[in-house]
Protein backbone atom coordinates (compact mmCIF):
# COMPACT_ATOMS: atom_id res chain seq x y z
CA UNK A 1 0.00 0.00 0.00
CA UNK A 2 1.14 3.51 -0.65
CA UNK A 3 2.63 5.77 1.60
CA UNK A 4 2.66 9.68 1.87
CA UNK A 5 4.64 12.67 3.56
CA UNK A 6 1.96 14.98 4.97
CA UNK A 7 3.74 18.32 5.48
CA UNK A 8 1.99 20.97 7.52
CA UNK A 9 4.04 25.17 7.36
CA UNK A 10 3.63 27.32 9.88
CA UNK A 11 4.31 30.75 9.76
CA UNK A 12 7.74 31.55 11.09
CA UNK A 13 6.34 33.22 14.14
CA UNK A 14 4.46 30.42 15.19
CA UNK A 15 4.72 29.95 18.82
CA UNK A 16 3.62 26.69 20.42
CA UNK A 17 2.20 28.10 23.61
CA UNK A 18 -0.54 29.72 22.04
CA UNK A 19 -2.50 27.16 21.10
CA UNK A 20 -5.42 26.47 23.12
CA UNK A 21 -6.36 23.51 25.34
CA UNK A 22 -9.25 22.68 22.63
CA UNK A 23 -6.55 23.04 19.86
CA UNK A 24 -4.37 20.92 21.59
CA UNK A 25 -7.22 18.64 22.47
CA UNK A 26 -8.31 18.55 18.63
CA UNK A 27 -4.69 17.37 17.51
CA UNK A 28 -4.45 14.32 19.71
CA UNK A 29 -8.55 13.14 18.90
CA UNK A 30 -6.89 13.42 15.12
CA UNK A 31 -3.63 11.16 15.95
CA UNK A 32 -5.86 8.80 17.50
CA UNK A 33 -7.86 8.45 15.06
CA UNK A 34 -5.70 7.91 12.29
CA UNK A 35 -3.99 5.16 14.66
CA UNK A 36 -7.58 3.54 15.17
CA UNK A 37 -7.93 3.65 10.78
CA UNK A 38 -4.27 1.58 11.40
CA UNK A 39 -2.69 4.71 8.54
CA UNK A 40 0.05 6.19 11.36
CA UNK A 41 3.47 4.89 10.10
CA UNK A 42 4.63 8.24 11.88
CA UNK A 43 4.17 11.58 12.95
CA UNK A 44 5.69 14.62 14.96
CA UNK A 45 6.08 18.29 15.58
CA UNK A 46 9.75 20.16 14.25
CA UNK A 47 11.58 22.31 16.47
CA UNK A 48 13.68 25.05 14.76
CA UNK A 49 15.99 24.09 12.09
CA UNK A 50 19.38 24.28 11.44
CA UNK A 51 21.41 24.01 8.43
CA UNK A 52 24.68 22.46 6.77
CA UNK A 53 25.36 24.23 3.60
CA UNK A 54 28.30 22.77 1.65
CA UNK A 55 30.91 25.37 0.29
CA UNK A 56 33.20 24.41 -3.16
CA UNK A 57 36.44 23.64 -0.93
CA UNK A 58 34.88 21.47 1.61
CA UNK A 59 33.98 23.56 4.65
CA UNK A 60 30.40 23.50 6.23
CA UNK A 61 29.07 26.18 7.09
CA UNK A 62 26.37 25.65 9.76
CA UNK A 63 23.41 28.20 10.32
CA UNK A 64 19.93 28.21 12.45
CA UNK A 65 16.91 28.71 10.35
CA UNK A 66 16.05 26.80 7.14
CA UNK A 67 17.67 26.83 3.88
CA UNK A 68 15.92 28.99 1.94
CA UNK A 69 14.41 32.08 3.24
CA UNK A 70 10.77 31.26 3.80
CA UNK A 71 7.52 33.32 5.75
CA UNK A 72 7.11 29.62 6.78
CA UNK A 73 8.35 26.40 7.72
CA UNK A 74 7.33 23.07 8.00
CA UNK A 75 5.91 22.29 11.64
CA UNK A 76 5.33 19.12 11.42
CA UNK A 77 5.25 16.12 9.25
CA UNK A 78 3.31 12.15 8.83
CA UNK A 79 3.82 9.52 6.87
CA UNK A 80 0.56 7.91 6.51
CA UNK A 81 0.11 4.25 4.81
CA UNK A 82 -3.17 4.70 2.75
CA UNK A 83 -5.19 2.94 -0.46
CA UNK A 84 -4.99 5.60 -2.38
CA UNK A 85 -4.27 9.23 -2.53
CA UNK A 86 -7.83 10.17 -2.32
CA UNK A 87 -7.89 8.52 1.08
CA UNK A 88 -4.65 10.43 2.09
CA UNK A 89 -6.55 14.21 1.21
CA UNK A 90 -9.30 13.09 3.21
CA UNK A 91 -7.07 12.94 6.12
CA UNK A 92 -4.74 16.09 5.50
CA UNK A 93 -8.40 17.60 4.63
CA UNK A 94 -9.45 17.17 8.30
CA UNK A 95 -5.62 18.02 9.89
CA UNK A 96 -5.38 20.97 8.16
CA UNK A 97 -8.21 22.19 9.88
CA UNK A 98 -7.26 21.73 13.55
CA UNK A 99 -5.99 25.12 14.08
CA UNK A 100 -9.06 26.89 13.09
CA UNK A 101 -8.07 28.29 10.27
CA UNK A 102 -6.34 25.93 7.92
CA UNK A 103 -2.42 25.77 8.03
CA UNK A 104 -1.00 25.25 4.20
CA UNK A 105 -0.21 21.17 4.25
CA UNK A 106 1.94 19.57 1.28
CA UNK A 107 0.68 16.05 0.31
CA UNK A 108 3.47 13.73 -1.59
CA UNK A 109 3.63 10.13 -2.35
CA UNK A 110 7.01 8.48 -1.04
CA UNK A 111 8.68 6.39 -3.98
CA UNK A 112 10.53 3.52 -2.43
CA UNK A 113 13.47 2.02 -5.00
CA UNK A 114 14.92 -0.74 -3.43
CA UNK A 115 18.63 -0.86 -3.75
CA UNK A 116 20.26 -4.01 -6.12
CA UNK A 117 20.91 -7.00 -5.21
CA UNK A 118 24.93 -7.31 -4.69
CA UNK A 119 26.55 -9.56 -7.07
Amino acid sequence: MPQYLISTYLPDNFDPSTMTEDTVAGIHAFNRELDAAGVTKYACGLGPSHTLKAHANGELLLTDGPYLEAKEHVGGLMILECANLEEVLDWARRGAKLFGTPMPTEVREIFFVPAPEQA
